[in-house]
């Protein structure tokens, strides 16, 4: 990878600028689609008994919203590319917003002979239906927020870009666990509705304010930024081509290929970076489905919602801070193979101490930190190496394919944990299957980024 580029006050300030400007929007963005995804895992801890489903049926429920994400997920980076980013996001989040809160009423919806024809209950199957349609609503919006943010800093600032975005992910779990566990004890019967159906409609709220916000105040790109002067612009502009231009590093490999979409498909970095997200989604959305239950089981009473809201602030507050020192740290030495690499060691080591510390607090408190700060270190500089060699409509293609197939990996996991638990009473066995992806995922990267790659497209 290239080394940071020394750059002008100016040219600094213009960067910080938008910075500012973009950032704490997208954050939001992403800290409220976030807990539309993940809010299920403190539902569980109602829902599953009122309902009377297994491990079994929720593990594979939570999981499939990755199969919707996954056909999805390329065509609507495409039409990203196509429409422009501030009416696609809106659309996405205020879609999502609607499935989301409908997860209150998953055992009324009429699904018709639908469910028959899948040999379940009523209720059951509207839980993965919905989760199914979550899952295609938000395809789209992580790797076309990649994407957009490769329309305003060019490579050696982007690790540092990505982890500001990403921190979301903490964030989003150090205030959505306390909250969802406040709202499931605070709201518990209200009106006749149990605390679970309280939570579905309250956290779906904001996604839906922010799509009409972000309608309002995002721009497409830069010239349509009127918060930039026109030089800013010119600038902001003429580093993107010039970052563009030099292909002649390792980050950037050597002669552009041809063939855009077509050539992302072809690509074998492509088809092996998707693998190594695939092994960090395995370990992010396994532990985040069932971090509630781990922690419940750690010795707490089962109705203590804000409890193990609170416990659970602890592993993602510290990932939190991690993960930005981390994004930063790539940037300042402009290294990326070995800061990805070391991430997934760490959520590898976590996932296995995981699996044999049984009912220890401590230690399992430990482990579950490892998980967090690992998966979301790796995550916030991983990004920085397919943007660093993808062009154009490559780039909408091969971000979009990526995460999509990557994030099979949060099906893959949470439907794992939830068939061995079911099957032994125990999840060791599925946390050291993790923990073996997580190693390999390692090994894939170290070996996948150890030689100059040829660019992908062209803008």
């Amino acid at each position: 990878m290239t080394s940071p580029v020394l750059t002008t006050p100016d040219e600094a300030a213009t960067f910080r600028r938008i910075g500012w400007r973009l950032l704490p929007l997208l954050f939001t963005c992403y800290i409220v689609a976030y807990l539309d995804r993940v809010n299920v895992g403190f539902a569980k801890l109602q829902m599953v008994g009122e309902l009377g489903w297994s491990d079994a049926v929720y593990g594979f429920g939570a999981g499939i919203f990755f199969l919707g994400y996954f056909l999805f997920e390329v065509p609507s980076n495409l039409l990203l590319e196509r429409v422009g980013a501030r009416r696609w996001i809106a659309r996405i989040m205020i879609t999502w917003a609607v499935v989301s809160a409908s997860f209150a009423f998953v055992d009324a919806i009429p699904w018709g002979p639908l469910p028959a024809l899948f040999g379940v209950t009523p209720d059951v199957f509207g839980f993965y239906a919905l989760r199914l349609l979550l899952g295609m609503a938000e395809a789209g919006f992580f790797p076309g927020i990649v994407l957009y943010l490769t329309y305003w800093f060019p490579t050696h600032r982007r690790a540092r870009a990505f982890a500001k975005f990403m921190t979301a992910v903490a964030v989003a779990n150090v205030l959505g666990a306390p909250l969802s566990g406040f709202i499931m004890q605070l709201f518990e019967g209200v009106y006749g509705w149990a605390g679970w159906r309280w939570l579905f409609v309250l956290e779906s709220a904001p996604s839906l304010v922010m799509g009409v916000v972000i309608l309002f105040l995002l721009p497409d790109g830069p010239m349509q930024a009127k918060w930039l002067s026109p030089d800013e612009r010119r600038l902001v502009l003429h580093r993107l081509a010039d970052d563009e231009s030099h292909a002649s590093t390792p980050s950037h490999g050597m002669r552009a290929v041809q063939g855009g979409l077509r050539a992302a498909f072809l690509s074998g970095r492509v088809w092996a970076l998707a693998f190594v997200y695939f092994s960090l989604a395995v370990g992010l959305y396994g532990v985040n489905f069932w971090m509630p239950t781990i922690i419940q089981e750690l010795g707490l009473e089962r109705t203590a919602y804000l409890q193990i809201g609170l416990l659970s602030m602890i592993p993602w507050g510290i990932a939190g801070v991690t993960m930005l020192w981390w994004g930063n740290h790539s940037d300042r030495t402009g290294e990326r193979r070995w800061h990805v690499t070391a991430a997934l060691v760490c959520t590898s080591a976590g996932l296995a101490l995981l699996a044999v510390t049984g009912t220890q607090v401590v230690a399992s408190m430990v482990a579950l930190s490892l998980v967090a700060a690992g998966v979301l270190s790796a995550m916030s500089t991983f990004w920085s190496i397919p943007t660093a060699f993808l062009r154009g409509t490559a780039a909408a293609a091969g971000i979009a394919w990526i995460n999509s197939i990557g994030n099979l990996g949060g099906h893959f996991g949470p439907d794992l944990i939830g068939r061995v638990r079911m099957a032994t009473g125990s999840s060791a066995a599925a946390f050291l299957t993790l923990s073996a992806l997580g190693l390999t995922g390692a090994v894939v990267t170290a070996l996948v980024t150890r030689s100059p790659g040829a660019q992908i497209g062209r803008r």
